[in-house]
């Protein structure tokens, strides 16, 4: 085999359906953000951020800042291992405590990343469960569907957020088999929830475990902004729920919290635990401030509501495509990977606006889009500037107008 003519023919063939990715270096200055500077071929530009998972901006806080430093001078910047080795340390212990009380359940479990949480947590729970069937929603996130795929079990894939699909899948599984129906609470494409007490019941009376991806969530809704779940009062009624650390609390990480059984049974028996090193003890401490810091900023939290209803608003106003939800992510579409590039260069090139464009396999073929994000140190003036830049992008490359925003469609699947 021609290895070399391998890798190349498949790059080609990405290039010539528009997919292929290339990325920008953008440094995200503490001082002046929304505002950043990329660099390329040498020189600097200011550009404005609107593509940001930084949700409330704390990976910038002060407070959250210092600690970290603090305990880079106090042990370093490296755990020193894995967590059953030397890699646990009291910041590790504090951390998890914290986000078990977060989601009101026993314990919790770290892990380097969300993904890694996901894809490890699913893959142990579903090879070790003889004969478990998996009910999962068809937009979950691609660290969900690997963790399922990798433990190669009956999986049944329900249409988007469609309980009565969930519940015929559910109806001709074996009765006596072990269930997992797995979803999110957010959608992070779509800024669309999912019917969580509706899918509760349906688990409940088919005898399911539920496994809810929260990452989106934890941080922005519910008191504290402990999540969705919290939102609706549904903490005790979850089996296991994944978080990360890396959105709305700024910082690096993901975890799952469940009773105290799930957890020790995930810690004992999770490769992707076992044989990852920790994560740094100063990121687990900024996490731990950072998460306080949320728990006491309710302004956060309504000024990302007020601004991205601001957002919506204009964007109905100048007819621009946009799935209407009520979360802080605003996805605008655009149906055609080239037509999404050439749109976000223009933005960055004439505007100053960095949106970064969102095609296959993160969102199905003919779906791409923005996804547009913000956070509280944007301004009104920043939405302005930003709506009008779109305005004038869509007459210039004259893109698809619409008559109001756009009714949610049936989306398709993602990767499975």
């Amino acid at each position: 085999m021609n290895y070399k003519k391998f890798f190349s023919d498949e790059l080609v063939s990405l290039k010539s359906q528009g997919l292929y990715r290339k990325f920008r270096a953008i440094n995200r200055n503490k001082s002046s953000f929304p505002k950043a500077t990329e660099r390329f071929e040498g020189k600097e530009r200011e550009v404005e951020v609107w593509c940001s998972n930084d949700y409330l901006n704390l990976s910038q806080h002060p407070e959250v800042t210092k600690t970290s430093i603090e305990v880079i001078n106090e042990l370093g910047t490296g755990s020193g291992g894995t967590r059953n080795i030397s890699g646990t340390s009291t910041y590790h212990v504090d951390l998890e405590r914290l986000l078990a009380d977060l989601h009101r359940k026993e314990s919790a479990l770290l892990f380097p990343s969300a993904y890694t949480a996901n894809q490890s947590t699913l893959w142990t729970l579903c090879k070790n469960m003889e004969g478990i069937e998996v009910f999962s929603d068809e937009l979950n996130h691609a660290s969900l569907i690997q963790g399922i795929k990798n433990a190669d079990v009956e999986t049944h894939i329900f249409r988007h957020n469609d309980t009565e699909h969930l519940e015929e899948l559910l109806n001709t599984a074996n009765a006596n088999t072990p269930k997992l129906i797995v979803f999110e609470s957010l959608y992070s494409m779509e800024g669309l929830r999912s019917p969580l007490q509706k899918i509760i019941d349906i688990a409940k009376k088919y005898n399911a475990l539920t496994y809810l991806d929260e990452v989106h969530s934890v941080g922005l809704y519910g008191p504290e902004g402990r999540g969705i779940t919290a939102e609706k009062g549904l903490e005790d009624e979850i089996d296991i729920i994944n978080g990360t650390l890396s959105k709305s609390y700024g910082q690096m990480g993901g975890y799952v919290a469940a009773n105290a059984d799930i957890i020790d049974y995930i810690r004992s028996f999770a490769p992707g635990f076992i044989f990852t090193s920790s994560m740094n003890p100063s990121i687990a401490a900024a996490s731990i401030t950072s998460i306080k810091i949320a728990m006491s900023s309710e302004d956060l939290r309504e000024n990302i509501r007020t601004n991205s209803d601001r957002i919506r608003a204009g964007l109905r106003e100048l007819q621009i495509p946009f799935l209407e939800n009520d979360s802080h992510i605003i996805p605008i579409h655009l149906y055609d990977p080239r037509l999404c590039k050439e749109a976000a260069n223009l933005l960055l090139e004439k505007h100053g606006i960095y949106i970064q464009p969102i095609f296959y396999p993160t969102v199905p073929k003919g779906d791409e889009r923005f996804r547009v994000t913000i956070t509280p140190r944007h301004e009104a003036s920043d939405i302005d500037h930003f709506l009008d830049a779109l305005d004038d992008v869509w007459k210039q490359m004259d893109l698809r107008r619409s008559d109001s925003a756009e009714e949610e469609k049936s989306p398709v699947s993602r990767i499975y």
